[in-house]
């Protein structure tokens, strides 16, 4: 079991692509990982927990071309995003870092040379597709086409839209450029391929004894059974890690991976205890990469001579509404626009994510859902029990009665605490909240069962010590699920005037002490906003309303009638006034002259303007947008943007005019 070894222990994420912003299925591995490391800390264990932005690969290329910025810039941008996105939703890495770092850029460069040496790299002339209007070699993704094996269209380097292979140069038929669509011819070029067909007895032993989830074990398995196909791990590209001793660069498949090291060496002088000697590594990633982290990464590592990862933990994939997810057709959730500006707590996502399903399983995301989560079980269950326990008290009392609690309450809570630690060796999710889940529902029930607002008045003795049972059970709930919504059962603890560090403070007597006035942990969520959010993915999924991230190039744009466009009421605006939003690092309060009105709007443009800069400058503003709260504060309005490598550039008139002259 992870929670008792006496191993170096390290956890990795599948690094996030910096290319564009987080959507719910990014947190299917980011949450759960995030969940089970602060698991083990209140188990006693110390664990390292790494993750870092994948800055490379031939997506970053084109889109940066696309764009007319850099490879470097955007994948600054994205990566500094992600770090920020992490923060906000309490994802607590001990070290982020980046595969474009000289760190990941010298240890890639070592294992490349190290499997040389022994062997396992040898060099190929291959056919490549190449572009006569471009006139350059097309590494991978830059080429589309229809797959050998399957007949179904795919891209360069997978078949992603049929029997899911990787793919090799010369596997792609009728390939065309990406770039500019012309028609691809073979021609032959020297490349370096990886021996991985040497692995094959060695990897069918390896995954025996792998841990983690079945689904990646049994996937892997399957491949392995079949034959094994080397790797070729250069690219034409300029962007990456250059492979020793040519004008190539190294496959992002293995500098990306060779980042949790690389991040390792960032957190620690002692990375080797991880990555030489005896350790756990356990990684969390998303299905889709199972065959590329139980296969070839653990065949990469065996031939440098570095410890390969003792389990691999696979999520299932993700629906929305039921719907297969699509970005490009619309059916997508995006963490930031959709959830977090609209001023939903991190915490409430984290408890969707952990208890909707098995962890293996296919998540479906539901506005609705997501609403009745909040409002029955979190609301209705959790909150109401945490809350009534402390407000009666309160009122009652005044204080924390000094009474020892029941042996039956604490037995409770011991037996909830071991199914939780249970359900946490299975990489159960669902099974751990759901434990503790129960373990609100009996304090419910107790507290009801003793009808404490009568026994306070016939028997405050008899009363104070069942207040103290409900108070102790109010405190096991905050230890035990502390891991999942850490910041609000911090909250609940800090009332109670606790700070826990271990699981087993959750049968730990709850000292007395002076209550204050209880605040509600959880709000419930207005049956307008969950109307407004399916509204929005509705209209997203027609087409009506488009995020486009850097990873996704529009090339249908949806039209509409003039007078829809008619309908909009676009005027000029001065801004009087400026400032940031608590609590976000995103928004700013902004207070518009509209003519012969005053108006405030919300803008998502804090990073890119300072608020005191923005005073005294013209705005174009759309007027009759419905008015919607971001963060608690109310916006009638929203200004007009452009975006530009990955910046906002707001939409100002080229000369003064008059506030509130309508745009015509």
């Amino acid at each position: 079991m992870t929670s008792v070894t006496n191993k170096p222990l390290l956890i990795t994420c599948g690094l996030p692509y910096a290319n564009g912003p987080c959507h719910i299925g990014h947190l299917r591995t980011y949450v759960p990982a995030d969940i089970y490391v602060r698991c083990l800390k209140k188990l006693g264990q110390n664990p390292l927990f790494v993750c870092g932005s994948d800055t490379h690969g031939t997506p970053i290329v084109i889109n940066a071309e696309q764009q007319g910025t850099t490879p470097e810039k955007l994948s600054t941008y994205y990566h500094r995003y992600w770090e920020d996105l992490f923060k906000a939703l309490a994802v607590d890495f001990s070290h982020y870092g980046n595969t474009d770092a000289p760190t990941n850029h010298f240890r890639t460069q070592e294992i490349v040379k190290a499997l040389q040496e022994n062997g396992y790299i040898y060099p190929l002339v291959i056919r490549l597709a190449y572009c006569p209007e471009c006139d350059r070699f097309l590494p991978d993704r830059y080429v589309e086409g229809v797959c050998f094996f399957c007949g179904m269209p795919a891209r360069g380097d997978e078949c992603d839209q049929g029997c899911g292979r990787h793919l090799e140069s010369g596997e792609i038929v009728d390939p065309k450029c990406k770039t500019c669509g012309a028609s691809a011819e073979y021609r032959e070029e020297e490349h370096f391929f990886f021996k991985l067909s040497a692995f094959k007895d060695f990897l069918s032993t390896y995954l025996e004894t792998l841990g983690g989830t079945a689904n990646a074990r049994n996937y892997a398995q399957q491949w392995v059974t079949n034959e094994l196909k080397d790797w070729n791990i250069s690219r034409n590209l300029s962007w990456g890690v250059p492979f020793p001793g040519t004008d190539l660069v190294v496959y992002v498949w293995v500098d990306a991976p060779i980042g949790y090291i690389s991040f390792t060496e960032e957190a620690t002088s002692t990375w080797e205890d991880y990555w030489k000697n005896e350790s756990t590594i356990i990684h969390f990633i998303g299905g889709d990469i199972i065959y590329h982290h139980a296969v070839f990464w653990p065949a990469l590592l065996k031939g440098a001579n570095y410890t390969r990862p003792a389990a691999i933990v696979a999520s299932g994939m993700v629906k929305v509404d039921n719907e297969t997810f699509s970005k490009s057709r619309g059916n997508v959730v995006w963490v930031d626009d959709d959830y977090l500006d609209h001023g939903f707590h991190s915490d409430l996502l984290r408890y969707y994510l952990a208890c909707y399903t098995s962890h293996t399983k296919e998540l479906n995301f539901s506005w609705k859902v997501f609403g009745e989560k909040v409002n029955h079980e979190l609301v209705g269950s959790l909150g109401n029990f945490i809350y009534r326990t402390l407000l009666f008290a309160y009122k009652n009392f005044g204080y924390i009665p000094d009474t020892p609690v029941d042996a039956a309450i604490t037995q409770e809570i011991a037996a909830t605490r071991e199914k939780m630690v249970n359900a946490l060796e299975e990489y159960e999710f669902k099974k751990f909240v759901d434990a503790a889940m129960s373990l609100s529902d009996f304090g419910n029930v107790y507290f009801q069962s003793k009808a404490l607002w009568n026994l306070v008045k016939s028997d405050k003795e008899a009363c104070a010590r069942e207040v103290k049972n409900c108070i102790q059970l109010v405190k096991a709930l905050a230890v035990l699920l502390e891991p999942v919504m850490p910041s609000t059962m911090k909250g609940v603890q800090a009332q109670l005037g606790e700070t826990s560090t271990q699981f087993s403070d959750a049968t730990v007597e709850v000292e007395p002490l002076r209550l204050n006035q209880p605040d509600l942990p959880f709000a419930k969520i207005d049956e307008k906003k969950i109307v407004e959010l399916e509204a929005t993915l509705s209209k997203r999924m027609a087409g009506l309303v488009q995020k486009t991230p850097a990873n996704e190039v529009r090339t249908k744009i949806a039209t509409i009638e003039l007078e829809d466009f008619k309908k909009m009421d676009l005027r000029t605006a001065r801004i009087l006034d400026a400032e940031s939003v608590k609590k976000s690092d995103k928004l700013l309060r902004i207070t518009l002259q509209l003519g012969d009105e005053t108006r405030q709007v919300v803008a998502g443009i804090a990073k890119d303007y300072r608020a005191e800069a923005l005073i005294g400058t013209d705005v174009i503003v759309l007027a009759n947008v419905t008015p919607v709260k971001l963060m608690g504060v109310e916006s009638h309005g929203m200004l007009l943007a452009a975006e530009h490598e990955g910046r906002a550039v707001l939409i100002r008139p080229s000369q003064k005019v008059p506030s509130g002259t309508k745009i015509k």
